[in-house]
């Protein structure tokens, strides 16, 4: 998902801890790979934004729907650089992620 749909690249994986390191732009996003966590799990993580440096709500909408993706209404949302456009969506493992202009 983070490779075919969002467009990082796998940089460096470390299988024998389930560890991916991908690279988005000038970041990286570190991925652990391994049990499912129980339904009553609690998750101390709201959601991760990543800014497209190109940002086209309909390009983006478009782009994610056609990989089957559920996508967010786009809005004007206060953030870390200010105010901008963004729109919500969940990664298949149900994190929440934010798109942003």
């Amino acid at each position: 998902f983070y490779c075919d749909v969002l467009g990082c690249s796998l940089d460096w994986r470390l299988d024998e801890i389930g560890l991916a390191h991908l690279r988005v732009g000038s970041a990286f996003i570190d991925l652990l790979a391994g049990q499912p966590l129980p339904a009553d799990a609690v998750r101390n993580m709201d959601h991760l934004c990543l800014t497209v440096a190109s940002f086209d709500a309909n390009e983006v909408r478009r782009h994610l729907e056609a990989h089957g993706v559920a996508v967010g209404p786009v809005a004007e949302r206060y953030g870390a650089s200010g105010w901008g456009q963004s729109l919500y969506l969940s990664d298949p493992d149900g994190n929440g992620l934010e798109l942003r202009g």
